[in-house]
């Protein structure tokens, strides 16, 4: 076990090194940079464009310089964790990114939390119960959750919140709470708030996973170790139990490392329509601006928490199934 969890962090940091370049080069990718969307802006207001100004700028910000010399600026700042700075707010980009993030990961774990809470009992008792009341019902609710787009629910539950109850459903605070300190009231106040975006980004997430285990648990039971346990005379929630869920979960935990980036990246409408603060919003901003700091240092979060999520899912896959850190 030891062995494959060198093996996988030998080769996690390769593949960091690897997806930054990707990222500073997709960053760089769209034509001109920071200063030509400024220009651009000015200009569409009718103000004069003070050219050697334009320069200073661009040197200030080392955007006349060759790529590769701002590409190892930037990994020589970000080992130091100095982000650089956001040419569009004009500040580090450590400071934006830090509360952003810090709500971004405890949404986003609270989510998974959730899904996986809700997915995997009703995945098996939809297995368990196929082709029953109870296997259609869930099965409806689960094409329905995978049908209906998450900022749809978003905006039908903020109308429903305000029309029977007068309450504002948006943001992770209230109005008393945003720029306040942290204290206990303000995590309790954060907790009133977490419940109704965390329901909202977990339908999705519940239902995809709700259908995959009962499909793998469903194709596990069908195997003959099964039918023979069951000719030995074990209780049937022994023979569920024992091994075939464990073995119809590890499609699951391969995959659940993936969740935290993927809510990440697939939260940003929802976050506009609900205000959220966190970091999608931010990196589409910076996007759009073509703030190479803010957007590729963003990306490289995103990345490091995709290829942690896999290391994690493989260490977790490993320990449940013997066969895989004997392959690996």
């Amino acid at each position: 076990m030891l062995q494959f969890i060198i093996r996988r962090l030998i080769i996690f940091i390769p593949m960091l090194f690897l997806m930054s370049v990707v990222a500073f080069a997709i960053i760089q990718a769209p034509p001109g940079d920071f200063l030509t969307d400024y220009i651009a802006q000015l200009q569409a207001t009718g103000e004069v464009v003070d050219e050697g100004q334009i320069e200073a700028l661009r040197d200030h910000y080392g955007l006349n310089q060759p790529l590769y010399v701002q590409y190892l600026k930037w990994v020589w700042g970000i080992l130091q964790w100095d982000l650089g700075l956001s040419l569009e707010w004009g500040r580090p980009v450590v400071e934006l990114v830090n509360d952003r993030l810090a709500m971004t990961i405890v949404l986003g774990v609270a989510t998974i939390l959730f899904t996986w809470t809700l997915a995997i009992p009703i995945g098996i008792l939809s297995a368990v119960k196929k082709y029953t009341v109870i296997d259609y019902f869930f099965t409806f609710l689960s094409y329905f959750g995978v049908g209906t787009p998450n900022f749809m629910i978003a905006l039908v539950a903020m109308w429903f919140a305000f029309s029977w109850f007068g309450i504002k459903a948006t943001g992770l605070f209230s109005d008393d709470y945003i720029t306040a300190p942290w204290s206990v009231g303000k995590v309790i106040d954060l907790l009133k708030h977490l419940w109704l975006p965390m329901l909202i980004l977990g339908t999705d997430g519940t239902a995809r996973f709700t259908r995959i285990v009962r499909a793998n648990l469903l194709d596990e039971m069908s195997k003959p170790y099964v039918e023979t346990a069951r000719a030995k005379g074990l209780p049937e929630w022994k023979v569920v139990l024992k091994y075939p869920v464990r073995i119809a979960l590890n499609p699951f935990v391969s995959t659940a490392g993936l969740e935290l980036p993927r809510l990440i990246s697939g939260q940003l409408i929802v976050a506009y329509v609900m205000s959220l603060p966190t970091i999608g919003p931010l990196l589409l901003r910076a996007l759009l601006s073509q703030d190479m700091y803010m957007a590729g240092s963003i990306v490289l979060i995103l990345t490091t928490l995709t290829l942690i999520g896999v290391l994690i899912s493989d260490i977790v896959l490993a320990a449940m199934d013997p066969r895989i850190r004997i392959g690996a």
